[in-house]
């Protein structure tokens, strides 16, 4: 029988054995991916209007909130082993999952293309430093090549590069603080203190608002597509438990991911401070040199290599596999971010990074609020997993096609257009109940849901259930082994 488009290898769900990042392993890639230009970028704006401690105060909030809604969709691949892309053909259907999946991909390639020329630039700061040679566009085609080839060889590899990046990057953030600070110094003006245009009022609440929204509007690109990460996460088996069974993404979601996020924006503010550029790689080039400044650009360049990988790279990689089918693996889908990345000109882009996080994150809040709605509050965590890659199964629906999904996707996304201060709950609000509403007591009513019909966790949950679900990709028929 021929092989079903919807059993690419790299999209089956994934083996409790065949899990293998670790907590400290995911920690560690939270290290790396948040140092990027757009983190740095949240500080430099912030600060133009508030002082440093609101500035870090908003981030804490906005990290810590979208770590929760990271880790909610997260179960998804902890419980099943189910990537991001795959999923989406419950509430959107197995042909109608292209769509929003496809959005997601290609701004993950955007962000990619946008992290690799941050780090090109860098990396052309150290060769110029170290032998006078002076092309980015060169060492960005060099650095995008490095980064693919690293993802093609699998989640381990991401994974192990992480480990050897995070200690150097988090004691060179510290050395990149001290540099700044004491420029900020020299020019006599106080961290702590100083605001380039201050605002009170509503005007200061605004502000706030902002950068709250902004660091939301950032990570809701990995809120939606967190499950092609965390499907390869160790979980224990038969835990009924949310909170145990996601021990390990809530430390790196609740504890690393704010704390992180949080310094590197205080890099950003302090870099804005030091010398009006919210840019490292300028600010250390004015406030550095020699062998220090060499090693804080090195620092650069390791970080934009390990953010890329793990959050843009191979959620992009994962999606476009799933939209080429079974003849497209993973590593095509890798290279394909690649090209796709370097195509929207990402050097062109830094001019408008915040309005972009806020403008990308309504549109990927609303997927993420369809998400929580249709796997917590209607499946209830229950999912026919098999169906899943049955071409004429449940989640067909009209000739592939969930309407419910994508009218809420819709309302969510136009209703986050114009209110981008507030995008990304907006977003997920308005998908959320609308999604919940037309599915429930409309769309479900019409097409019939097996694990609704019969909810039974010992037939449609996962590892909690002690279940590796076992998929059939010769043919059109799957089938299911407990543990």
């Amino acid at each position: 029988m021929k092989t079903s488009y919807l059993k690419s290898p790299d999209l089956l769900p994934v083996k409790e054995n065949e899990r293998k990042i670790t907590g400290l392993g995911y920690s560690f890639m939270w290290v790396g991916m948040v140092v990027v230009l757009a983190t740095f970028a949240i500080g430099g704006a912030g600060v133009m209007s508030l002082p440093l401690p609101l500035v870090l105060l908003a981030t804490l909030i906005g990290s810590l909130a979208i770590g929760l809604f990271i880790t909610l969709t997260g179960d998804i691949g902890v419980e099943h082993g189910l990537s991001f892309p795959v999923y989406m053909r419950a509430p959107f259907g197995t042909i109608g999952t292209h769509i929003p999946s496809l959005v997601r991909g290609v701004a993950a390639s955007m962000w990619f293309g946008i992290n690799t020329y941050f780090g090109a630039t860098a990396m052309n700061g150290i060769l110029n430093l170290l032998y006078g040679f002076d092309n980015w566009f060169v060492c960005f085609l060099i650095f995008a090549l490095l980064q693919l080839v690293n993802t093609a060889l699998g989640i381990k590899a991401v994974e192990r590069f992480a480990d050897l990046a995070a200690p150097v990057i988090i004691l060179i953030s510290v050395w990149m603080y001290s540099s700044l600070s004491d420029t900020a110094a020299v020019q006599g003006r106080d961290i702590w203190g100083w605001v380039e245009s201050p605002v009170t009022g509503g005007a200061a609440v605004t502000a706030f608002l902002v950068v709250i929204f902004s660091n939301m509007g950032f990570w809701a690109t990995l809120a939606a597509d967190i499950p092609s990460i965390s499907r390869f996460m160790k979980a224990p088996r038969n835990e009924k438990n949310w909170f145990k069974r996601n021990k390990n993404p809530l430390i790196g979601n609740l504890i690393t991911l704010p704390i992180t996020q949080t310094f590197m924006v205080l890099i950003g503010a302090v870099s804005y401070i030091a010398v009006l550029n919210y840019d490292p790689v300028i600010a250390l080039q004015e406030a550095a040199g020699g062998l220090v400044l060499g090693i804080l650009l090195l620092m650069i360049v390791l970080a934009q290599w390990s953010t890329n990988i793990a959050a843009n790279v191979v959620p992009a990689a994962t999606i476009f596999s799933n939209v080429g089918g079974p003849k497209f693996p993973f590593w095509a889908g890798v290279f394909t971010a690649g090209v796709v990345g370097t195509l929207v000109q990402p050097w062109n882009l830094f001019g408008v990074i915040i309005p972009v996080l806020l403008f990308i994150g309504g549109i990927l809040s609303a997927i993420v609020g369809i998400l929580v709605a249709d796997y917590y509050l209607i499946r209830k965590r229950r999912v026919n997993v098999p169906a899943l890659y049955e071409d004429h199964g449940q989640y067909k629906y009209m000739n592939g096609v969930n309407l419910a999904g994508f009218i809420a996707w819709i309302i969510g996304a136009v209703a986050s257009y114009f209110v981008p201060s507030f995008s990304f709950l907006v977003g997920f609000g308005a998908g959320a109940i609308f999604y919940y509403v037309l599915a429930k007591y409309w769309w479900f009513k019409k097409y019939e849901q097996a694990e609704l019909l019969d909810p039974d966790d010992d037939k449609y949950l996962g590892i909690s259930a002690g279940r590796d679900w076992e998929i059939d990709s010769e043919s059109d028929k799957s089938v299911e082994e407990a543990g």
